[in-house]
């Protein structure tokens, strides 16, 4: 049974209740600077007013934040524009402010006069393409790194904290270097009740829990720093890649079959080998190796949005959706 995230769609209404413009004071606005920690390091920001950013959920962390205002563009794929975007329930913040491209770039931000770039590693800075915080800073362009996509210091790996502490201290860094401290700590109140009434649906056992991204030789999923971690151990769940110290990564399917996931989580974006979620779900039925996984016999899938997986504010709706189905089945 293929569940679409319907628990999200009736919280759509809930979320854009918190989305309206957040005002910002006069004497926050004529501050200057804001210090905030950002992936372990002190940074000091001057109040911008042309930030790019790039992916879904992080520009929904800005809408959130009621700072479309304060925007110069983002930059998202064509997928993610007739995808998440258009079931985001801050569709309308997209609508009026530029869509810039599918990808960041350092002629792209210059070319929109850019005061601030907000993206992470793998969410638009890469050292392969040469657009990297430092690099900016050359230009002298400021950037705000995702907490979720925080290099670790273990090589490539990704992540400081668990995920959800990862989404409150970027919205209270951002609120600090907006002026909106007072607009962030209502969100993150709000959300952190939204998460302890989920985990008051949590009942019984609880279940093994594959998150498929993609893959079809090798599996991507997310160790215990991405947004997944919680979403699924928030709902009542065991990620069953939660050892992993890494944020979004690769395993082997022999991996998979060892730890033998009983409820399969279906990340719903196009990813270049199977696009739809059933064609994913098709994909891991038909998958020999995984016939006799627990979730493949008894057929227990559900499917999130990409920007309710990654860091976003769309992850304490993820959390009672999922906390909903593993609750009623």
């Amino acid at each position: 049974m293929l569940r679409k995230p319907t628990a999200l769609v009736a919280l759509t209404a809930a979320l854009l209740a918190t989305a309206c413009g957040a005002r910002i004071d006069e004497g926050a606005r004529a501050a200057g600077t804001a210090t905030v920690t950002n992936c372990g390091r002190e940074v000091e920001y001057a109040r911008p007013s042309r930030v790019v950013t790039n992916d879904t959920g992080i520009t929904e962390l800005m809408f959130a934040l009621g700072l479309a205002d304060r925007m110069a563009g983002y930059t998202v794929s064509s997928s993610a524009k007739t995808g998440d975007v258009a079931s985001s329930p801050w569709r309308a913040d997209f609508g009026r402010v530029p869509h810039l491209g599918e990808k960041v770039t350092k002629e792209l931000v210059q070319g929109a006069n850019a005061d601030l770039v907000f993206a992470g590693w793998n969410y638009g800075f890469s050292e392969s393409t040469g657009f990297t915080p430092d690099a900016l800073a050359e230009l002298g362009i400021a950037t705000y790194q995702l907490t979720e996509a925080c290099r670790n210091g273990v090589g490539e790996q990704r992540g400081i904290m668990p995920p959800l502490e990862a989404l409150y201290t970027d919205l209270r860094n951002l609120g600090r270097i907006f002026g909106v401290e007072d607009r962030a700590e209502r969100l993150v109140t709000g959300y952190q009740e939204q998460v302890a009434a989920a985990q008051r649906l949590v009942k019984g056992e609880r279940p093994r829990v594959f998150l498929y991204d993609s893959g079809l030789d090798q599996p991507f999923t997310s160790g215990r720093n991405a947004a997944p971690q919680d979403v699924i151990g928030k709902a009542g769940g065991d990620n069953i890649f939660g050892d992993l110290d890494d944020s979004w990564t690769t395993v082997g399917w022999e991996a998979v079959v060892d730890r033998a996931p009983e409820v399969i989580l279906i990340n719903d974006y196009a990813d270049g080998d199977a696009t739809t979620p059933e064609q994913k779900r098709a994909f891991l039925e038909s998958y020999e190796p995984l016939k006799d996984v627990p979730a493949i016999k008894d057929k227990r899938f559900f499917v999130l949005p990409y920007a309710a997986l990654v860091e976003s504010p769309r992850n304490p709706a993820a959390i009672e959706a999922f906390a909903r189905f593993l609750a009623g089945s």
